[in-house]
């Protein structure tokens, strides 16, 4: 009787000396992991409006804000020297045009009468010296005459010469033709500069979009080169962040995203990640990601401007059922957050079995900031302990506290460098 008093009080006296631990019940739930970054609000393409002659505003006839449709005029620069140029380079085309007009009618016709006028004074000399020759030949007249006719006959000919040079250099493959052609030519190009120049006074929207920037007044001297007006190209909206390098693995092309404005942190809208930059900032050691956005309404895409600060939650990897247990349950001694460096999907987790801590290795998948799938050696109920407690053998009274919730878990990719896992990664990288 006594003995069996000692043993029941050894027992209970064992068992008061026992420490308390902190336990969970390994649970089966949904685990979701998100990856947490700041971004801006970007339109699909920015367009820089400057003029290309140097030239004084005489008019900018938009303000920062106002949505503007292809080809609409957006500045004037002043005219009246391009168009006095303009009028002046349209006087000599028609110059020209009136020259080699004047070569292919009356200047044709004038040359052709000269070539006949010329035949038929040849004709005449050439009788007349026949004439004389006779007279000569019977004694009626000197040879001096003959020698007189026969330059007649000569100086008439090279008149006929001359004649006909001139009416080929009128024709259609004449020289005096082909040179009043190319200075038409050239008086045409000069009137298709000038008018150009004048064009370019006005400045127009390449297409439909919004004026971003005006940094231009009527008044002003511009130089080419020199952006005037900022216009955002009207298309679907973008959203633009750099995520650390460390977190591309956990992005994909596709992934869904929440996303709030800082200056809206009331209306949540739906993103996607479009797309994933091939280049990393050197700087920065970040990389660019783009996202498009899906489900926000008319009034908040109105409500969004450029360059506007966002929050942005990505769902980086969902599980649906998944053993879960809180991330606090991993342990190794020597080893970060019970991780094992040659096998990351290695942990170690102490369990309380029989009133006794208990090492058990186990394989993990996902985790989030606050849990951890466990893969393979752990069963669902079983109570892993959390928090501080004796070495594996020691012995242990175990109190039950509730699992968290897998979805309520922050992105494991928000752990800074230096391990604080509570910081999100907008606050460990620059933007």
């Amino acid at each position: 009787m006594l003995a069996g008093v000692l043993v029941v009080a050894a027992a209970v006296f064992w068992r008061v000396r026992a420490p308390g631990v902190l336990a969970v019940a390994a649970q089966m739930q949904p685990l979701q992991r998100t990856l947490q970054f700041s971004a801006r609000v970007a339109s699909r393409s920015r367009v820089d409006l400057g003029a290309t002659i140097t030239g004084r505003v005489q008019a900018v006839l938009v303000r920062e804000g106002d949505t503007v449709q292809a080809g609409q005029p957006v500045l004037q620069l002043e005219e009246a020297e391009l168009q006095a140029a303009l009028a002046q380079a349209v006087a000599g085309e028609q110059q020209a045009a009136a020259r080699l007009r004047g070569l292919r009618s009356t200047g044709r016709r004038g040359v052709q009468a000269g070539v006949a006028q010329a035949e038929s004074v040849l004709v005449a000399a050439k009788a007349d010296a026949e004439r004389t020759r006779e007279l000569v030949t019977s004694g009626f007249l000197s040879p001096a005459r003959q020698d007189d006719s026969q330059r007649a006959v000569a100086v008439a000919q090279a008149q006929l010469d001359a004649a006909r040079a001139q009416a080929q250099a009128v024709g259609e493959q004449g020289g005096d033709l082909a040179q009043a052609q190319a200075q038409l030519t050239l008086a045409g190009a000069a009137t298709q500069a000038a008018r150009a120049r004048l064009a370019q006074t006005r400045i127009s929207a390449p297409t439909a979009a919004q004026v971003l920037v005006r940094a231009v007044e009527p008044g002003q001297i511009v130089q080419p080169g020199r952006a005037l007006l900022t216009l955002a190209l009207q298309g679907p909206l973008q959203l633009v962040a750099l995520v650390d390098e460390r977190y591309l693995q956990q992005l994909q092309p596709g992934q869904t995203a929440r996303v709030r404005a800082d200056a809206f942190p009331d209306q949540a809208f739906g993103a996607r990640v479009l797309s994933i930059s091939p280049l990393v900032d050197a700087q920065r050691g970040a990389v660019e990601v783009k996202l498009e956005v899906t489900d926000a309404d008319a009034a908040l895409r109105q409500r969004l401007r450029e360059d506007m600060t966002l929050s942005v939650d990505v769902s980086t990897a969902r599980r649906d059922r998944a053993l879960v247990v809180p991330l606090s349950a991993l342990r190794a001694p020597g080893a970060a957050a019970g991780i094992d460096a040659d096998d990351p999907g290695r942990a170690t987790m102490w369990l309380a079995q029989d009133g006794r801590v208990q090492a058990r290795t186990v394989r993990t998948g996902l985790r989030n900031l606050e849990a951890v799938e466990v893969l393979q050696g752990l069963a669902a109920g079983e109570a892993v302990l959390v928090g501080p407690a004796p070495a594996p053998g020691s012995r242990v009274r175990v109190t039950l506290v509730p699992a968290p919730t897998g979805n309520q878990g922050g992105a494991s990719a928000a752990d800074r460098r230096d391990g604080d896992t509570g910081s999100a990664i907008s606050n460990s990288m620059g933007r």
